[in-house]
């Protein structure tokens, strides 16, 4: 048995989830409303404040989508009530971040400023060398920051770049000069 599916989903107070026909789920809260079609074979019953997801058979099928269900039914409740908050650190001399709007512009080395502009649902806020992506959505948020991390990665000799905050890069050693 899945151990994370089997585990119920408590719905905190001022968040509404309804079960349409072929398990399509929708969740509102005070944040927002996510909605998402789920596998039809699965039941989901909202129970007395908790959210149950039972599958039919023990197929290893079903035992794989039975925990990645429970988990994303609990990302959209969680979303719709705290939201979620990705933070990108930038480190390199001349490397900088600016709000042009809603987008963001970035200055890292190259001979022409990025302009990004974010998916709908998802905010982008830059403070000094952090850059805050957030939004109700966990996979939008983490798409976003993954994206604004890929304009520049953290370079392997000296570190500069973009990394996620508290990211740890190992640095490699530069040439040396033999006798």
């Amino acid at each position: 048995m899945s151990r994370i599916g089997k585990k119920p989903i408590d719905i905190p107070k001022g968040v509404e989830v309804k079960i349409g026909e072929g398990n399509f789920v929708t969740v509102k809260g005070p944040k927002g409303e996510l909605s998402y079609k789920f596998n039809p074979d699965l039941k989901i019953n909202v129970e007395e404040n908790q959210i149950k997801i039972e599958r039919p058979n023990d197929s290893s099928f079903m035992r794989a989508i039975h925990g990645t269900t429970r988990a994303l039914i609990a990302n959209m409740v969680k979303g719709v009530t705290e939201g979620f908050t990705v933070e990108l650190e930038i480190v390199g001399i001349g490397y900088r971040a600016n709000m042009k709007g809603k987008a963001i512009e970035l200055q890292l080395g190259y001979s022409h400023p990025i302009h990004y502009e974010p998916p709908e649902g998802v905010q982008i806020a830059v403070e000094g060398n952090i850059i805050k992506v957030s939004g109700i959505d966990k996979q939008k948020v983490g798409q976003v920051a993954a994206k604004i991390r890929d304009f520049r990665k953290p370079d392997p000799y000296k570190g500069k770049g973009i990394r996620y905050k508290g990211e740890v890069i190992k640095l490699k050693a530069g040439k040396s000069v033999g006798k």
